[in-house]
């Protein structure tokens, strides 16, 4: 039996369109559907003023600009030339007026360390008188008679004066040695241990002004030694 076979060409050999022939085997593929869409619509037409870019770019050539004014960009760079110059200048203004500071700074400075130099001068005669005085009261310190008590009264009043100047006296006995403030020109051996490098007694004073050393003090200093064992 013979297989009937639908033949799927649309058209024929001489490019007419044919119609599909029923088989057994298939059925004939629907017709396709009309359109029904409408046509799609122009574009709308781009505006005069686009018209001359567009030309342009289609050229490869730049659009023209408005022209610009010389006069206008000389002014322009002449503000900020001059701009760039006032911020020199504020700078360097302020350059000199801290440099102005320092010195004035450092003249002040300088000035009270000349004024500290003096005052060590002069109170260093001073500083001797009281010295000797205290020398004479310290050969009779139990002396109570009316001439160790007027050498007592001015050896007061020349410290009270010196202490005005700024000059204060430095106390040592009984502290810690410091070689900053004192220097050491006897040596007292001793068993205690407590008492190692210890000042036990002050031969000269010694003086400050404000907070520089004018004169160390002369003292004796404690040195531990250890008992020997029987």
């Amino acid at each position: 039996m013979t297989e009937r076979v639908k033949d799927r060409r649309r058209f024929d050999a001489d490019g007419n369109p044919r119609e599909a022939v029923e088989g057994t085997r298939e059925q004939a593929e629907p017709p396709l559907p009309a359109c029904t869409e409408e046509p799609p619509q122009d574009y709308p037409a781009p505006p005069p003023e686009a018209e001359p870019e567009r030309e342009a770019q289609a050229s490869g050539e730049a659009p023209a600009h408005p022209a610009v004014d010389p006069e206008l960009v000389r002014a322009q760079l002449e503000l900020v030339g001059a701009r760039r110059r006032v911020d020199e200048l504020a700078r360097a203004y302020q350059a000199v007026m801290q440099d102005r500071e320092e010195f004035k700074q450092r003249l002040a400075r300088e000035r009270e360390r000349m004024i500290d130099l003096e005052k060590g001068k002069a109170a260093a005669a001073l500083l001797e008188g009281i010295d000797e005085l205290d020398r004479c009261l310290a050969a009779s310190p139990a002396d109570e008679s009316p001439l160790a008590k007027g050498v007592r009264l001015i050896r007061d009043k020349l410290l009270a004066k010196a202490q005005e100047t700024g000059i204060q006296r430095i106390e040592v006995v009984g502290k810690p040695f410091d070689p900053n403030v004192a220097e050491a020109v006897d040596m007292e051996v001793t068993a205690d241990e407590d008492a190692d490098q210890r000042v036990t007694a002050e031969l000269d004073a010694g003086y400050r002004l404000n907070d520089r050393v004018i004169r160390p003090a002369r003292v004796k200093v404690a040195k531990f030694v250890r008992p020997a064992q029987a």
